[in-house]
């Protein structure tokens, strides 16, 4: 029996073997047969876990920021792929990119909110936030540059700098981000390299560097100069296998083309030249050392240099590629590590009075249905543990953090401490909001305090004593406003508990309810905001809410100075109150010059006479008036309010006080002649010559006001101001006129007032009569 149980064992082995060889054959042949887009084999795909975690000096902190359509979310997608932790790439139009994750944004091909991912690049850990391009989601934007250390800007070769490029750009510029400027798209048949970099130093003032140049142009770019080395980096033409992975690296020789070595020459010239300009300790090594040869100045010196640059915010380094081609993006990644600085390498004031204590900002909140609120926190200073308690200074309260992950879009890795300087994401803190300041406990806090206190006394520090806060995110005003209704008054509660969690994650999202109607009123940003918030009530949350139409945040302010005195005289109980109130309202500087905001100043005789409840009763009465305006209900702005005497018998209490200030506030505003003011947008069209004629006729009947009108290409560029209110449905309209090949972009630029003609038109259809 032995004998043939073992012939039968040895054929069965024999049979598994033959079978997993013929498996493998066929796997061969199909890999043969079918070309694959991945880079590695399933198993090599990098994991989270095996993230580098360096020092605080290989660590990289930085955004992408650009004009919708610049390429952004493409070129993160390549980023992570060439660093080996996506298996394929992913496609904008697909819907299958890491970071637009969403079903919005997948839908529409568009990012609507930023996302943060983590990998590693030669030794450095980078964690990349990928920021919205479109208008309405600006605040995306401001809040990730609030917590990063760089900024890559993304620009459509084609284009240049487009309008919300300078948006993006400004707010860089107040958080004092050092940038890296990549031109993307160097593929396309008109792209241009001195346009771009001459639209970047006059649009944004900003003085460009110009690190490489492009090899070929259109369809025929297949690489760049790296103007640092003297060497040409190539991509194979037609590599569909390796996805641009694959590169060559040659020094330049003199069997290149001539015109090619010419402008190599001349544009590393004009970079020495540059950055000896721009930087005193090159500018001398150069004078004494390679005072012969500028040119055989070591590429290393020549890069520190530009670093420092850099850091210094003096240039912005400027690079070339095509991202969606798979090209320039490693040597985009290597500038990042080399440039952009570590987070030790900026310098926050506060930090140092925590020393080792744990210091971070609450950047971000995501709503998750099974892990609740995940906080997105920057560490500033000391580590990050799970299961630990921290307190929130702004909110005065302790809570307890359950989880401690690595973001990676939408996919995180449990992690258990987290160090200075990374970006972190948590579970279970529930009362955090965007801004907030967490620390390691109350006492850390109290130590920093004294810390900061003896700075102050020993005159270290020159401004007036700042706070142990970090500075938060500065929210935009809503532009747009709609009413929303759930489908029946059982899902009214579903609907706030909804509209809670979304006001949360989106701090530019305002909901109020209208106090004579009681409906929930909606404020965004736009169109397109509204839509989405719409869009998510109803798949995240499974509420079917009907909006009302799309209405526009008006202004009112006054037109005369007006004195009014009112006298307010009750009996609650068996007290009685009396005040009187004289004051006097007047409009501040004339209707172009008109401010956003109101103020309230006292006569000196009656300041020395109130105790400081009374006066705050008194501003209070008057900032309660400012919230409604006389003629329409909205808020009030460019008024001036001067209180001349107030007079109390004694017992009157404070809030009778507020009430007769508001009474005579809302008289002296109805005398003072109410004018309606409009919100003016800044718009820009990019639109072919054959279609310009009917854009203009459109825009003169949405009594639009031409700018200016510039030629870019073989298209035009039209700049203009509209009302908001005329702008309704615009985009359907302008793909109507030009067939679908017309681009724009729409930001708020002033308030205007409207002319009586407008108003008189707008104040019968609020009344129901027009």
């Amino acid at each position: 029996m032995r004998p043939g149980i073992f012939g039968t064992y040895s054929k069965m082995i024999w049979g598994r073997y033959l079978l997993r060889t013929r498996i493998q054959i066929c796997r061969w042949k199909i890999s043969c047969h079918v070309k694959r887009h991945y880079s590695f084999l399933p198993d090599d795909v990098k994991s989270l876990r095996a993230v580098v975690n360096p020092d605080i000096s290989k660590i990289r902190n930085i955004g992408i920021m650009a004009h919708i359509d610049a390429g952004k979310t493409t070129t993160t997608e390549r980023m992570l792929y060439y660093s080996g932790y996506t298996r394929a790439l992913g496609d904008v139009d697909d819907g299958d990119t890491v970071t637009d994750f969403m079903v919005q944004e997948r839908e529409r091909g568009i990012t609507i909110q930023s996302a943060a991912v983590t990998f590693d690049w030669k030794s450095h850990r980078i964690n990349l936030i990928d920021t919205p391009g479109h208008v309405d989601f600006t605040l995306e934007v401001e809040r990730a540059l609030r917590v990063l250390d760089g900024a890559v800007a993304v620009f459509d070769a084609s284009a240049g700098v487009e309008a919300q490029t300078l948006t993006v750009w400004r707010q860089a510029d107040k958080h004092n981000v050092p940038c890296i400027c990549f031109l993307n798209k160097m593929d396309k048949p008109a792209a241009n390299l001195s346009f771009s970099i001459k639209s970047i130093r006059e649009k944004l003032k900003a003085n460009p560097v110009l690190l490489q140049i492009p090899i070929g142009s259109g369809k025929n770019y297949t690489g760049l100069v790296d103007l640092l080395t003297n060497q040409k980096i190539i991509w194979k033409m037609k590599s569909t296998e390796d996805n641009g992975r694959v590169f060559q690296t040659k020094p330049l020789s003199q069997t290149d083309n001539p015109e090619l070595l010419q402008e190599a020459k001349r544009a590393r010239a004009a970079l020495i030249e540059q950055v000896a300009d721009l930087d005193d300790e090159f500018a001398e090594l150069l004078l004494t050392d390679f005072g012969d040869n500028f040119d055989a100045v070591p590429s290393i010196k020549l890069q520190q240099a530009v670093r420092r640059v850099t850091l210094a915010r003096k240039g912005v380094p400027v690079l070339c590629g095509s991202s969606l081609r798979n090209k320039g993006v490693q040597p985009l990644l290597d500038a990042i590590t080399a440039y952009l600085p570590a987070p030790n390498e900026r310098h926050h004031d506060l930090v140092r009075w925590y020393k080792d204590d744990l210091c971070a900002l609450a950047f971000k909140v995501l709503h998750d249905k099974q892990r609740g609120p995940l906080v997105f926190l920057r560490i500033y200073s000391g580590t990050m543990k799970s299961q630990t308690a921290v307190h929130n200074i702004n909110r005065n309260n302790t809570e307890r953090m359950s989880r401690l992950l690595v973001p990676f879009a939408d996919q995180h890795v449990e992690i258990p401490s987290l160090t200075a300087g990374n970006i972190a994401l948590t579970v279970g803190l529930k009362q955090t909001v965007t801004g907030d300041t967490i620390v390691l406990s109350k006492a850390s806090a109290a130590a920093a305090a004294r810390r900061a206190q003896k700075d102050w006394e020993e005159g270290t520090k020159q401004r007036e004593q700042a706070s142990l806060i970090l500075s938060g995110v500065e929210v935009p005003e809503p532009v747009f406003f709609c009413s929303i209704e759930p489908p029946t008054m059982a899902k009214q509660a579903d609907l706030e508990h909804a509209l809670t969690c979304l006001q949360r994650e989106d701090p530019s999202l305002k909901v109020r309810v209208d106090p004579d109607s009681g409906q929930t009123i909606l404020c965004g940003m736009g169109e397109l905001h509204i839509e989405i918030i719409h869009d998510r009530i109803k798949r995240e949350y499974g509420i079917e809410t009907h909006l009302g139409p799309l209405q526009v945040a008006y202004r009112e302010t006054i037109l005369h100075r007006v004195s009014i005195t009112d006298t307010l005289d009750r009996t609650v109980g068996e007290r009685r109150h009396v005040v009187t109130v004289d004051l006097a309202v007047s409009p501040i500087g004339d209707m172009s010059s008109m401010g956003t905001s109101c103020d309230i100043t006292f006569e000196e005789e009656v300041e020395g006479q109130l105790s400081p409840e009374v006066k705050e009763a008194v501003e209070n009465g008057v900032q309660s008036s400012y919230f409604q305006g006389p003629l329409l209900g909205y808020p009030v702005q460019g008024v001036s309010t001067l209180i001349q005497s107030v007079s109390m018998a004694p017992g009157t209490s404070s809030a009778m006080v507020s009430a007769c200030v508001s009474r005579c506030m809302l008289k002296a505003l109805k005398q003072a002649g109410g004018q309606v003011l409009e919100p003016v947008m800044s718009l820009e069209v990019t639109v072919g010559e054959e279609h310009l004629s009917s854009v203009l006729g459109d825009l003169a009947q949405r009594r639009g006001a031409i700018q200016d009108i510039q030629s870019r290409h073989d298209s035009k560029l039209l700049l203009a101001t509209v009302p908001l209110a005329e702008m309704m449905g615009y985009s359907t309209i302008l793909r109507t006129l030009t067939s679908g090949n017309a681009t724009f972009s729409l930001q708020l630029d002033t308030y205007e007032a409207m002319n009586p003609q407008e108003q008189s038109t707008l104040l019968k259809r609020v009344a129901g009569l027009a």
